[in-house]
């Protein structure tokens, strides 16, 4: 048995604003609510490989990860998988990002399976991550559509006139 998620949203501004701003992993401890930092440990063209750290959770435990994640610009998708699984036989992510009406829809497709020691199995696993990504999501969707208003690049400024 494995798990999979898959949470989509739509973001009020341009594709390439919305590319730019949640690819860009030094943004992430302010875009995300549960990670206090990412290091950077190795870049290659376009993989990326980084040490998600969160802040502690309601037991003071901190966790933390190495994960790598590829961007291809244009397929305008992302892959991402664990190196360090921690709890998880795997966990592998990919980012799909679409212009539409309105602006860019930003999608996440997780796909994952709990080691048998795991505190959760996969089904608990599942309903934590597509509680969370609504959360995140909404949280990154503000802060891009802010960036995209602050830097005079909103979802107007894609529309011809």
């Amino acid at each position: 048995m494995a798990g999979s998620t898959d949470n989509q949203i739509v973001i009020a501004a341009p594709l390439d604003v919305t590319w730019e701003v949640t690819n860009d992993l030094d943004r992430w401890p302010r875009m995300f609510s549960e990670y206090a930092s990412v290091e950077v440990l190795e870049r290659a063209g376009d993989k990326v490989t980084f040490r998600l750290t969160m802040h502690p959770d309601e037991n003071g435990k901190v966790w933390s990860w190495v994960s790598e994640r590829e961007a291809d610009r244009p397929s305008l998708t992302v892959r991402a998988r664990r190196v360090e699984t921690g709890p998880f036989e795997h966990m592998n992510i990919r980012w799909e990002y679409r212009e539409v009406p309105g602006g860019t829809l930003m999608r996440w497709i997780q796909d994952f399976a709990m080691k048998p020691t795991a505190p959760v199995d996969d089904a608990g696993m599942t309903d934590h991550i597509n509680r969370n990504s609504r959360i995140q999501m909404e949280l990154i969707r503000d802060k891009v559509e802010q960036h995209a208003r602050e830097t005079g690049r909103g979802a107007e400024a894609s529309v011809p006139s």
